[in-house]
C-alpha cells in the first residue's frame, strides 16, 4: 500500500508536468526528462478526421495474412471473437437490451481503427506493425464488417474516406476545441 508521501509525490508529478517532473528527477534522484526523439516517438496519434496518417498502403488481402499472423490468436479466425473481442457483426444491436460493440457496430470514425491498432495491437507487441501492415489489417477488418470492397487497398486518403456506420452515434463534447 502506498504511504500519503508517495501519493504525495504522485500527485505533484502529475501536477507539475514534463518540466516540474525534470526539476524533480533533479531534485530527489530519481527518472529523467524526455528526450524531443522520445516525445516525438509516441507523439503519433490520429484523429478521426485522419490527420497525421502516415504514408503506406496496404490491401484487403495483405491484411488478411497480417491478421492469420498476429490477430486470429486472440480474436478469432475471421474476427469473430476468441479471447480477444470480437471485431466483426453487431450491426442493428446498438439500440437492443444486448448491444455487440464491434467495429462494424459501434467504431465511429476509421482513422481511429488505424490509431488503435497501431498502438496497441498486437497486445504481445504493440507498436511492432509497419504502417503498411496496419493499413493492410484496417482493410481486412473493414471489409469482414462490409464495409469495403475485396479489392480495397487503403491509405491515408482512402481509410479517411470511409464513413462508418455508428459515425453520428455519439454525442459530441459541448467544451470548446481546446488545443486543435
Amino acid at each position: 500500500m502506498a504511504t500519503r508521501s508517495t501519493r504525495a509525490l504522485a500527485a505533484a508529478f502529475l501536477l507539475l508536468g514534463a518540466a516540474g517532473a525534470a526539476r524533480a528527477a533533479e531534485r530527489y534522484g530519481i527518472g529523467r526528462a524526455a528526450t524531443p526523439a522520445e516525445i516525438a516517438a509516441w507523439n503519433i496519434d490520429i484523429d478521426r478526421e485522419g490527420r497525421k496518417l502516415p504514408p503506406g498502403r496496404g490491401s484487403v488481402a495483405q491484411g488478411r495474412a497480417v491478421f492469420e499472423a498476429h490477430c486470429a490468436a486472440c480474436h478469432g479466425a475471421h474476427g469473430e471473437g476468441g479471447i480477444g473481442d470480437p471485431l466483426v457483426g453487431g450491426q442493428g444491436t446498438l439500440a437492443t437490451a444486448k448491444p455487440v460493440k464491434t467495429v462494424g457496430s459501434f467504431w465511429p470514425y476509421a482513422p481511429t481503427l488505424f490509431d488503435y491498432i497501431r498502438r496497441a495491437m498486437p497486445m504481445n507487441a504493440p507498436g511492432s506493425l509497419s504502417p503498411d501492415d496496419v493499413y493492410a489489417v484496417s482493410a481486412y477488418i473493414l471489409n469482414l464488417n462490409g464495409l469495403v470492397p475485396d479489392g480495397a487497398v487503403l491509405d491515408a486518403p482512402g481509410l479517411a474516406a470511409i464513413r462508418m456506420p455508428n459515425r453520428d452515434g455519439f454525442v459530441a463534447d459541448p467544451r470548446p476545441d481546446v488545443g486543435r
